[in-house]
């Protein structure tokens, strides 16, 4: 599945379900398999303007290095997904999802 997030920024994203298969009993669903690298911060000026983020970001000598880590408010790390808020946000999602206790889920 394709879509394009922030049309300003236009970041092309892209989800693959790699299989479909049952249910397992006890498992909330959608969840997590694999995940790789950060978000960017919103308004990051699309793929150019991540670039010239973490370019700054990580030279201290860059001459918008502190307006970069002030602007994006944390540290950043490019390659940690976060993937444990991903999961707390699934697992609200699931929560939400869930069918009523007592009613069985429809079948497709």
């Amino acid at each position: 599945m394709q879509y394009v997030y922030d049309f300003g920024d236009d970041w092309d994203h892209s989800i693959r379900i790699e299989r479909v298969s049952e249910a397992t009993p006890g498992t909330n669903y959608p969840r997590l398999l694999k995940a790789s690298g950060a978000c960017p911060p919103e308004d990051v000026g699309g793929a150019p303007g991540y670039e010239e983020f973490l370019e700054a970001i990580a030279d201290p000598e860059h001459e918008q290095h502190g307006d970069m880590v002030r602007w994006s408010g944390r540290p950043f790390d490019p390659e940690d997904a976060q993937i444990d808020r991903i999961i707390e946000r699934l697992e609200k999602l699931a929560k939400k999802w869930a069918p009523p206790p007592g009613r069985p889920k429809a079948k497709t």
